[in-house]
Formats: C-alpha cells, sequence, structure tokens
C-alpha cells in the first residue's frame, strides 16, 4: 500500500515540477521578447523623444544633449593629414612670411620694459607637417557652419628672435621643442546662394591645450642674463593667447561685402575689486614678502592693471577697484597673479588664479575666496601659496537700463542731482570742444554705516582655564576711525548686541576691519578678524550675516549692517 502511495506522490511532485520549469520558461521568454522589444524602440528613439521622457535637469553629468556632434571619420582625417604632408612645402614658405609679418608687432606690442627690440631673424616652420587628429561641426542657427579641427605639432621649426636689451647688449635667441596641442575653430558664416556658398571665414583658437618650447641663445647661455628667459617666455605665450586665442577672431573676405559684424566687439564691463590676499608664500630670506598684485582679462600691456605694493606683509589689504572690457563672457576669465616685489630686480611669482566669467551672474556681485597655484597651466598644486579675495561683478551691455551699477558715477544721487549733473556734462561736454581742460564733476558714495555688533560663537579658548574675555575693535581702513564693544568676560560665545555709527566718506573704497581680542589685566591677546568691503550693504542697503574670523581655529561673528546714503559731489 506504501508502495501505491509513494508512487502517486512521486507523480504528482514530477507533473509539478513540469509545470513550475515550463512556467519558469515561459515567463522568461516573454521576458527576452518584451526587452528585446523595448531595445528596438530605443534603437528608434530620437534625440527629441528621449528629451520628451525625461527633462535635461535629471540627466547624468555623462549625458550631453547638444547641437555639437563628433565626426568620427577616419578616413577623411587620413586624407587630410596625407594632402596636408604633401602641400606642406609650399605651406610652410607662406605660412612663415604670413607669421614673420602678422606677429613681430605683436611680439613688439607685448615686448617687456627690459628689451628694446625683439624681432625675427630667421622663422621656418620646418619639414614636419601637424596632425590633425579630430573634426567636429557645431550647427549655428545664425545662418553660418563652425568646423573645430583637433591639431597637433610636433615639429622642427627653425626660429632665431634677434633682441637687444637696453644696455645695448644683442642676443640671438632659438626657439626649439616646439610641442603644440590645439583646437582651431573655423566659421563660415554668412552663408549665400553663390559660390562658395559662404561670404567669409573666420578662425581662431578656441583651445590651446599644451605649448611647449624652450629658449637657447646660440652660442651662449641665456639664464646669464637674470630674468630674460621668463621674460621672452612670457611674451611669446602671451602674445599667442591675445592675438589669435578665442575670442579673438581673423576675418578673411571671400565675398565683397561688409563683414564688420564677425569681428570681435566688446559686450560688457568687469567690475573688480581687489580686497585683500592671506596666508601668502613668504618669498623672502629675510623678512616678509612685498607682495602686488597683476589682474587682466586680455594680457595687453594697456589692459592689464597692477595694484599698489604692500610691504613686508604676508596678508595684505589692498581694496582697490579695476574695471575691464569684455569681449566675450562665456569663453574669457579673470587672472590674477600675486608678485612679490623686489625692487630693481625681477619680481617673483607668489601665486596665480583665474575666475571664469560665465560663473558669474550678470548684475550680481560675487564674492570670492581664489586659492592660489604656482601655474594655470597645471592645477594640481598641493602647496598652500595662500588665497586672494575678490568681488566681482559682471554688467553687459543694454542691462544698464535694469540695474544700478554702483560703481557709476551717477550711482545713489537723487533725481535733481541726476539732473543737475546731466546738465553739468552737457555743458562740459559742449565746452570740452573748446577747452579740453573743462573740469567735470564726479558723484562719491558718502553715508553712514552703521554696524550691530551682536554675538559671536564658537571662540577657541584663550585662557589657561579654558575661556576667554573677548572684545572687538572696529575700525574704517580710510578714516581710522575706530570704535570698541565692552569685554564679556569668560565667554567663547559672547553676546554684545551694541551699535555704532560711522561716517564714510567713499563707501565704494572704504571697508571695515574687526580685530578681536582677549582682554587680559597687563594687556591683550589677537584672537582674530573680519574684514568686510561696504559693496553689499551699499547694494542692499541693510543685512544681517555670519562672518568667519580670520586667524583662529573656529569662530565666527554675527553681525548686522546697515547703509543710510548721503551722495554728494566732488570735484577732480
Amino acid at each position: 500500500m506504501s508502495f501505491f502511495f509513494g508512487l502517486v506522490v512521486g507523480i504528482l511532485c514530477g507533473i509539478g515540477l513540469i509545470i513550475a520549469f515550463v512556467r519558469n520558461e515561459n515567463n522568461r521568454s516573454k521576458a527576452r521578447c518584451d526587452l528585446a522589444a523595448a531595445i528596438a524602440a530605443f534603437a528608434r528613439m530620437t534625440v527629441e523623444d528621449s528629451r520628451k521622457l525625461l527633462p535635461a535637469e535629471y540627466y547624468p553629468s555623462w549625458v550631453v544633449f547638444s547641437q555639437r556632434q563628433k565626426l568620427s571619420i577616419f578616413f577623411f582625417l587620413k586624407w587630410l593629414n596625407t594632402e596636408l604632408t604633401k602641400i606642406w612645402p609650399y605651406v610652410n614658405e607662406a605660412a612663415s612670411e604670413l607669421i614673420r609679418t602678422s606677429v613681430e608687432p605683436i611680439l613688439e606690442q607685448y615686448r617687456p620694459i627690459v628689451l628694446s627690440s625683439l624681432k625675427f631673424s630667421k622663422l621656418t616652420l620646418g619639414t614636419v607637417a601637424p596632425q590633425f587628429t579630430g573634426v567636429s561641426m557645431i550647427e549655428d542657427g545664425g545662418g553660418g557652419i563652425t568646423m573645430e579641427l583637433e591639431l597637433q605639432w610636433d615639429g622642427n621649426p627653425s626660429i632665431v628672435l634677434d633682441i637687444k636689451t637696453r644696455l645695448g647688449v644683442g642676443l640671438p635667441v632659438q626657439v626649439k621643442n616646439i610641442g603644440f596641442t590645439g583646437v582651431f575653430r573655423l566659421i563660415f558664416k554668412p552663408l549665400v546662394e553663390e559660390f562658395p556658398c559662404f561670404s567669409a571665414v573666420s578662425y581662431s583658437l578656441r583651445e590651446k591645450k599644451k605649448l611647449d618650447f624652450t629658449l637657447k641663445v646660440v652660442g651662449g647661455d641665456i639664464s646669464s642674463i637674470p630674468g630674460i628667459y621668463d621674460a621672452i617666455e612670457g611674451t611669446i605665450r602671451d602674445a599667442i593667447e591675445d592675438s589669435i586665442t578665442w575670442p579673438v577672431r581673423k576675418v578673411i573676405p571671400i565675398l565683397p561685402g561688409d563683414y564688420s559684424d564677425l569681428e570681435l566687439k566688446p559686450v560688457g564691463i568687469l567690475e573688480v575689486k581687489l580686497v585683500q590676499a592671506k596666508e601668502l608664500t613668504n618669498k623672502d630670506i629675510i623678512g616678509k614678502s612685498d607682495p602686488f598684485a597683476v589682474l587682466y582679462v586680455r594680457p595687453l600691456r594697456d589692459r592689464t592693471k597692477t595694484s599698489k605694493v604692500i610691504n613686508n606683509q604676508l596678508n595684505p589689504i589692498w581694496n582697490e577697484h579695476f574695471e575691464f572690457v569684455i569681449e566675450d563672457e562665456s569663453t574669457q576669465h579673470l587672472t590674477v597673479k600675486i608678485f612679490d616685489d623686489e625692487g630693481l630686480q625681477a619680481s617673483e611669482l607668489i601665486g596665480c588664479a583665474q575666475v571664469r566669467l560665465n560663473d558669474l551672474e550678470p548684475g550680481k556681485v560675487k564674492d570670492v575666496w581664489v586659492k592660489l597655484v604656482k601655474d594655470l597651466e597645471i592645477q594640481r598644486d598641493n602647496k598652500n601659496r595662500g588665497q586672494v579675495h575678490l568681488e566681482l561683478l559682471y554688467i553687459p551691455y543694454g542691462m544698464e537700463n535694469g540695474f544700478t551699477n554702483p560703481f557709476a558715477p551717477n550711482f545713489g544721487m537723487t533725481s535733481l542731482e541726476k539732473a543737475l549733473k546731466s546738465g553739468a556734462d552737457g555743458a562740459d561736454g559742449a565746452a570740452n570742444e573748446k577747452n579740453a581742460a573743462q573740469k567735470r564733476k564726479e558723484v562719491i558714495v558718502r553715508g553712514v554705516l552703521s554696524v550691530t555688533v551682536i554675538s559671536a560663537e564658537d571662540l577657541p579658548a584663550a585662557d589657561i582655564m579654558g575661556k576667554a574675555d573677548p572684545y572687538v575693535v572696529l575700525r574704517m581702513k580710510k578714516t581710522e576711525t575706530k570704535n570698541k564693544t565692552r569685554v564679556v568676560n569668560e565667554s567663547l560665545n559672547p553676546v554684545w548686541n551694541q551699535t555704532f555709527d560711522f561716517v564714510v566718506e567713499d563707501g565704494l573704497h572704504d571697508m571695515l576691519i574687526m580685530e578681536l581680542y582677549d582682554h587680559d589685566t597687563f594687556g591683550k591677546d589677537h584672537m582674530g578678524r573680519c574684514i568686510l568691503t561696504l559693496t553689499r550693504v551699499i547694494l542692499e542697503g541693510e543685512y544681517k550675516d555670519s562672518i568667519p574670523i580670520d586667524g583662529t581655529k573656529s569662530g565666527k561673528l554675527n553681525l548686522h549692517l546697515k547703509w543710510t546714503p548721503q551722495p554728494i559731489y566732488r570735484d577732480n
């Protein structure tokens, strides 16, 4: 009996297993069919379909839908490189003469002060042709076609510069071991119905990925003359950076017409306030560095700004304002270089930094601390060279009507004052035609700054007992007006709630310095400081904020600031 019972149970279990296996196989087959259908649907899906399914803000960082499409056409590049190699001797002859005639004036424009002359005595590009490693197209909705060519050149040119120093010493300097990698941009615009279907070609170096070269005095050592190597190298790099690197472009007319709209034009103004720097590297053996800053957007000599020198200081305060003309905010950047002044000798670089203009919101002041590095081309720099504090304001042309620029001459004036000034400007304009020495009036930002020192938080211990007796000294930098809070005994989180008023004669060029001290019976110990410009309070009128305290391991100062403007005139 048990045999038949086991047989029945075995048959039922076998049938169950068979049914389960068949159903599982059917489900897997259905899943594979659905997956194949989904893959086929994705294969037919266009970019527009994907945009409908998922908004752009939800894309991963590596997914980019743009108008730019890579043309990975191996045979086209091979053909292009082969043909360029064939015609390179003729290109070399024509390009060498073109470079000589066009680059010599640029080198003269960038010529360092230590040199009296800088010209080519010999220039050929050698026998090795550049190689194109990639081609891409950019769709231009404005009636043009843009082609970008990735270029690599490890050439053997023969370039000799004939330089003369201010001392009358002549040196033939050879430029050797040139290695270049970059992306050239060709813009065929505007498109027309007449052959060759475009009216002009604009060319530019969109991106300089690598530029290496060495300098050698023919029959001598260039390092024997201090400062010459760095001066010539900087001149060559700056000339290339500003003469052909985008947004600078050269326009070649193909058909007769007016192509002034294709040329480089200003699009806005960048207002820069160089506030301060901190923790700079000391370059002097005795004493401290004497830092000053050099700022530029384009390294032209007449568009490069230099700050004053702060002697014997690693935490300098400048609070200087500069203005730069911008031609393309999407690609240009502000460069800041901090040097140590060495008197009659060449200044020594402490560090440099860049700020991209496309990171700025037009019409809004951006307060930034930027880390200094040794070389802008090599950002991997772990050494602490210091930081520089900037206030940046980008104002596109045409935005003035909807935005109040605090650096404008008529900022903060009443309607009556604006009317008076416009009338005065008109009279001055007429008078200037007769007499160029006519004075004009400018408005300075004058007012009352009310500072409420609310409290401090998380201060470091300054006493043996793990406490501190803090108080704050407030000082206006230009007028040297001072005030101080009361002492709060034995507290690392003191509360003051004291308000001080300062009459400010020139708000855009003054600053508030707050020094935090620990009170002792026989003196005081410096704990840290906070430095504020008045740009934000002038723009906003009133604000409350927590300011980190520099020079301490921890701690911040809670403040409330209010600005009451009193605009006046000042004669130049």
